[in-house]
């Protein structure tokens, strides 16, 4: 049995969750988020909250089991907290600036990068070289913080780029060291 998949999923107060069918739909406080679990597996309110169980043993019901139970768990964890990725900008000249729902970004280049802020995420600038990323959706969060990390990724030479909060990049010694 999956450890993850065998854990309930718990519904805090002020979260309404509806089953139709292989259709997941989970209103809370910060929004709404709707996911179709695949096939094999099944989804029933029991009295610990949801419980996600799988009919066999076969292999793509073992793998899809955790996964199933992973993903209406972090619909409901982002309905009620949310989700927040940081980013921080490395590099002399390099900032960000918030511009109504956009970022602008001096990363170098000869002209500003402009980012807009797909539906269901906000940005918020702490100072001109600190970010951060915020929405309901993880996966969306995600994604958003890597393309936004993909405009100019941190070299390993000086470690000028943007990057994660508390990354760590691994430096190079170039000709110099040798």
């Amino acid at each position: 049995m999956s450890r993850i998949g065998r854990l309930p999923v718990a519904i805090p107060s002020g979260v309404d969750i509806t089953i139709d069918g292989q259709t997941v739909t989970v209103k809370g406080p910060k929004g709404e988020l709707q996911t179709t679990v695949s096939e094999p597996i099944t989804v029933a309110r029991t009295e610990d909250g949801l419980e996600v169980a799988r009919p066999d043993d076969e292999r793509e019901s073992r793998s899809l089991h955790g996964l199933s139970r992973s993903l209406i768990n972090n619909m409901v964890v982002g309905v009620t907290e949310g989700y927040e990725k940081k980013l921080e900008i490395h590099g002399t000249g390099y900032r960000v600036q918030n511009k109504g729902g956009s970022l602008e970004f001096a990363l170098g280049f000869s002209h500003p990068v402009v980012v807009e802020a797909p539906e269901g995420i906000s940005f918020t600038v702490e100072n001109p070289t600190h970010l951060a990323v915020q929405g309901i959706d993880k996966q969306l969060v995600g994604e958003t913080a890597a393309n936004i990390r993909k405009l100019r990724r941190p070299d390993p030479y000086k470690g000028k780029g943007v990057r994660y909060e508390g990354e760590q990049i691994r430096r190079k010694v170039g000709k110099a060291g040798k």
